[in-house]
């Protein structure tokens, strides 16, 4: 489990194709810091597993399902990657659970300078709309955010200075596909209610 809140911007190293599988290997220094093989770390939003941990990079393999639902499989090295440990008891929740399980890919429409500040718009695909509600949490690369407007296609967030700096954000350019991870807590109420209602 993952709050959503980016401990460290780090680089693709390589990416090696596997049959339909890949390893990623991504250069990082501060989630490497107490990391072992095994460890959770989330890269623009999707839990891994670390494997070959060093003292400035870590090794993770992705499989088929993950690199077709999620935009690692696009990543090309040198790209920017938003990282982020798992917690632990101890870990304040400052943003919101996130799974780093990616729902869909959403795109990055664009962002409007407001002197410091950033208004993003980022598309969503139809199957993920019911959970996305005005001033509720999504994941977008592993970022927890709140959605400042909602329209029927695309949905806004404000980004502070500090977000956009430690981020990968800045380095998104129009039509970029973004990784989106919606509430789980909609999705177990939406789970509930069918259940109940096919039970009667």
């Amino acid at each position: 489990m993952f709050t959503g809140i980016i401990e460290e911007l780090g680089s693709v190293h390589s990416i090696d194709r596997r049959g339909e599988d890949a390893r990623i290997v991504i250069t990082a220094h501060t989630v490497t810091e107490d990391a072992h093989d095994g460890d959770s770390i989330a890269v623009n939003g999707v839990c891994l597993t670390s494997l070959d941990v060093h003292e400035d990079s870590f090794a993770a393999d992705v499989s088929r399902e993950t690199l077709q639902r999620s935009t690692l499989g696009r990543l090309l090295p040198g790209a920017p990657v938003n990282l982020e440990r798992a917690v632990t008891p101890t870990t304040r929740l400052g943003g919101h659970i996130v799974q780093g399980h990616v729902d869909a890919r959403g795109t990055f429409l664009g962002a409007t300078d407001h002197g410091g500040s950033w208004t993003v718009r980022i598309a969503y695909p139809e199957e993920i709309g019911q959970y996305l509600v005005f001033k509720g949490s999504v994941a977008v690369e592993g970022i927890s955010l709140t959605i400042a407007g909602l329209m029927d296609d695309y949905f806004e967030i404000a980004v502070i200075p500090k977000t956009w700096e430690v981020t990968n954000f800045s380095h998104l350019q129009p039509n970029d596909e973004v990784n989106l991870e919606a509430d789980v807590i909609a999705k177990y109420v939406e789970r509930i209610l069918a259940y109940r209602a096919a039970s009667k």
